[in-house]
């Protein structure tokens, strides 16, 4: 890291003289002696500017995020869905199974963009969801907050260019968009979803989605505009244009797929064809025994309990199946349809000579989405968002599925596929909601090529990571203001094959959204969750030897429970978190039917075969 920082002194000594006065090679010493930085050109005399080009150069740095990409969505965790382009990441890097993020988008962004807790930074609460309790309170504003400093405006004043396409959600106002958060250049998406195809938002009160480009507000989008190609195409523009003057680049590549609606141009739409009509059983457990040949999870590690509500897939007729089945079809084409453009933001980094010089960092927002976001927003006949959705997304024939004005979403049944092995999906604060597959790959990185690695790992351990990989530090105070404190570890020993993880066994990390409440410290998970998806009390389970929470230990271990709600109690009063008086899930026990057991081949009624009598007892009936 020290040949970075000495870089960056050099880029403030060469390209920003004082105003007015050219930099002359012979007063060049005196202001390096001053810098602490003369000795190293005491053997070759009074340096030139063209010397600079021979120091260490900072690597390029692209975060690329796949909105509600699932845990075994790509091929290096297990899937069967082609996902060539982020393999050869894996394989030319390090794969990170005990990654962690938040459970919805908005609020793993925010630490993603600022290193601290979410309660501190603005999203206490999802701006769509935030409570009566919680409004007005310090933390919870909705948008990313101006108490905190974020990487891009930190990674643009230690000398990056700092670009941004695809989804930010983390506010609206000509203060909060991207361009007033620190990046350079950007082409962003501000709501949290919408149409892939146009401007088409979700709601009869906010029924167009608002975009900027390069801190403007967009009155229409590029012709031919498809979301996950426009945005690479802009960012490869934004590299190019910018090539010229020497400096490295920090990407935030925030892609908007895979989340729903699924919308694909045509020849995206059929390369699974009838590949998932065998039901969503039969796919996790594929994934599961791919997972286990790659190391992923060890050998006997048990699926998720089916969510007690999602049928068994044999009991469907074919053409439900099928119905079914064509959903997973369209999601599959979607992450093949990122996984090609990502592979041309790959390719023309190679063409242009940066590619070996860049630090990928890949990984999803949180759990896939399991909930039914149409059906929620569209609400009930009558209702202004009800008719709303009849007129602006009436595609509903399966034929237009992936068409502009179509929605398709896939269900909890392929969310859990999406998260095989873990329990539940987005929303929720088991493994299933945060966990996620990471791959770090590119210069820094000294692990074995084509590793996995088990260290414990969050999404706020970006921040310092990625602050250390440029070769400047997380600062105090900003612009006057005291900077809340940096809640992510640097993750720099571990690249380098130091330490096998950045946290220690007395480390801990912890959750709360939407009143859901979790703590990992070890191998041990306490959670609280509302029912029926949890007890509406702590439990606990161990995840080394249940990682996918099957079994809940807390009345066996009392003292482990208490010992980790003292921690929990901890970080409550350490970062204002306000548990909400209200709670999308608030109503969710009395919609569902009520929670049983996923014992296999229950009730036998429904699984029972045909009785076929032997064949030397057969006979016609007697006259």
């Amino acid at each position: 890291m020290q040949g970075y920082r000495m870089e960056l002194a050099m880029n403030n000594v060469l390209q920003y003289p004082l105003p007015g006065k050219a930099m002359k090679p012979g007063r060049l010493r005196p202001l390096l002696m001053a810098l602490g930085i003369a000795g190293v050109f005491a053997s070759i005399g009074t340096p030139s500017i063209a010397d600079a080009t021979d120091a260490p150069r900072r690597p390029n740095i692209v975060v690329i995020l796949g909105d509600d990409l699932g845990y075994s969505d790509m091929g290096a965790f297990g899937s069967e869905i082609k996902t060539p382009n982020l393999d050869a990441l894996a394989n030319d890097g390090v794969r990170f199974s005990n990654f962690y993020t938040h459970a919805s988008c908005s609020p793993t962004r925010a630490m993603l963009l600022s290193g601290v807790d979410t309660h501190l930074n603005g999203l206490g609460n999802m701006d769509e969801w935030t409570a009566p309790n919680q409004r007005g309170a310090v933390g919870y504003e909705g948008y990313l907050n101006n108490r905190v400093a974020t990487l891009p405006q930190l990674l643009r004043g230690a000398g990056y260019h700092t670009y941004m396409v695809g989804k930010w959600h983390l506010g609206k106002a000509p203060e909060q968009i991207p361009a007033a958060r620190g990046f350079e250049r950007d082409f962003s998406l501000l709501d949290g979803a919408g149409s892939y195809w146009d401007m088409t938002n979700f709601t009869a009160a906010s029924p167009q989605s608002v975009f900027t480009e390069d801190g403007r507000y967009l009155t229409s989008l590029p012709k031919d505009y498809y979301a996950t190609k426009t945005y690479t195409d802009k960012l490869i523009g934004y590299i190019d244009a910018n090539r010229g003057d020497g400096k490295p680049f920090f990407a935030y590549v925030a892609h908007q797929a895979p989340h729903d609606p699924y919308h694909l141009p045509k020849e995206w739409r059929s390369r699974h064809v009838g590949e998932y009509d065998k039901g969503w059983d039969a796919v996790r457990q594929e994934r599961l025994k791919r997972q286990v040949e790659l190391g992923i999870m060890p050998a006997g590690t048990q699926l998720a309990e089916r969510m007690w509500f999602v049928p068994d897939p044999i009991v469907l007729a074919p053409a439900s199946r099928a119905v079914l089945g064509k959903k997973m079809e369209l999601y599959a084409g979607m992450v093949e349809n990122l996984d090609f453009h990502i592979g041309r933001l790959i390719d023309h980094l190679k063409k242009i000579g940066e590619y070996e010089n860049t630090i990928f960092v890949v990984f999803g927002d949180n759990g896939a989405e399991g909930t039914d976001l149409f059906k929620m927003i569209a609400g009930t006949p009558g209702t202004r968002d009800y008719l709303f959705a009849a007129i602006n997304w009436s595609q509903t024939h399966p034929n237009a599925w992936g068409d502009p004005g179509s929605y398709v979403g896939y269900g909890p049944m392929w969310a859990q596929v999406s998260m095989t092995p873990f329990s539940q999906y987005k929303g929720w604060l088991a493994e299933g909601g945060i966990r996620n597959a990471l791959i770090v790959s590119g210069p820094g990185v000294a692990r074995t090529k084509g590793s996995l690695n088990q260290g414990l790992m969050h999404v706020a351990d970006l921040m310092p990571t990625l602050l250390e990989i440029a070769g400047t530090r997380y600062p105090a105070t900003l612009d006057g203001r005291e900077l809340p404190a940096l809640m992510g570890k640097s993750w720099g020993p571990m690249l380098a094959g130091k330490v096998d993880s950045p946290r220690t066994g007395q480390d801990f990390l912890a959750w709360e959204l939407f009143g859901n409440r979790a703590l990992r410290q070890g191998d041990w998970k306490l959670r609280w969750q509302y029912k029926p998806y949890g007890k509406a009390a702590w439990e606990l389970f161990n995840l080394a030897t249940d990682p996918v929470e099957r079994k809940d230990l807390a009345a066996e271990n009392p003292d482990k429970v208490r010992a980790l709600l003292t921690l929990w109690d901890g970080y409550v009063k350490a970062n204002n978190v306000v548990l909400p008086s209200r709670s999308t899930f608030e109503t969710l026990e009395d919609q569902l039917p009520p929670r049983t057991p996923d014992d296999p081949g229950y009730p036998p009624l429904i699984y029972k075969r045909q009785f076929v009598p032997p064949k030397e007892l057969l006979a016609d009936p007697k006259p």
